[in-house]
């Protein structure tokens, strides 16, 4: 995830959601519905971009639960060789408040109606090949980016299982007006090496 804060009302982000054709971390049962062992996960290249010329309307989200606005009311989002890429401007002063204070921590995404088969991995543990998906929403968390969960949410006249995932090893890079908050470590760790250096020169009274 990579943050440019461009004034008190405007933030740009940008990022991979999830890689393709890598596996997840271990997951409980309990993550998928229908599972009954712990499994890995594996999302298939070109499932992205087919649920995004299926279903282009996805939502961005703050911690899954708050609707963002964009500048200009568009989510942009594509799949290519790496993975999901997600890329927004962002007015929402709680989120632009969160980057400030660094408790940004990474992606995560919402889907449901995951076409998916399982392969042999290692031992007791399978790999859950998703082919097909729909995207419903990408959300930017300010929690354990290793946050992943399966709820049940209404839509219209339907109930939908919708499971969430996230990278959980999120790198978040801050950049703009947010330099003015974060202490140059490396600056000062140098100012007392050479005032170290300083008096080691000098005879004490």
């Amino acid at each position: 995830m990579k943050i440019e804060i461009r004034s008190a009302d405007l933030m740009h982000i940008s990022g991979y959601v999830n890689a393709v054709e890598r596996d997840s971390k271990q997951l409980p049962a309990s993550m998928a519905p229908g599972m009954t062992t712990p499994f890995v996960e594996r999302i298939v290249s070109g499932t992205f971009a087919k649920s995004l010329k299926d279903h282009p309307k996805v939502e961005l989200r703050f911690n899954h639960s708050k609707v963002l606005d964009t500048t200009d009311g568009t989510l942009k989002l594509r799949e290519d060789s790496i993975g999901l890429h997600a890329e927004a401007d962002i007015t929402d002063r709680e989120v632009i408040a969160e980057a400030r204070a660094g408790h940004l921590t990474g992606w995560s995404f919402g889907f449901s109606g995951a076409q998916a088969h399982l392969e042999p991995c290692d031992e007791g543990v399978q790999r859950r090949m998703i082919t097909g998906l729909t995207l419903h929403e990408v959300s930017i968390l300010n929690r354990n980016p290793a946050y992943i969960a399966t709820s049940i949410e209404t839509r219209g006249e339907e109930t939908t299982v919708t499971e969430q995932r996230s990278a959980g090893n999120d790198t978040v890079e801050v950049t703009g007006e947010i330099r003015e908050f974060i202490p140059d470590y490396n600056k000062e760790i140098e100012i007392l090496q050479l005032m170290s250096d300083y008096f080691d020169g000098k005879e004490t009274v």
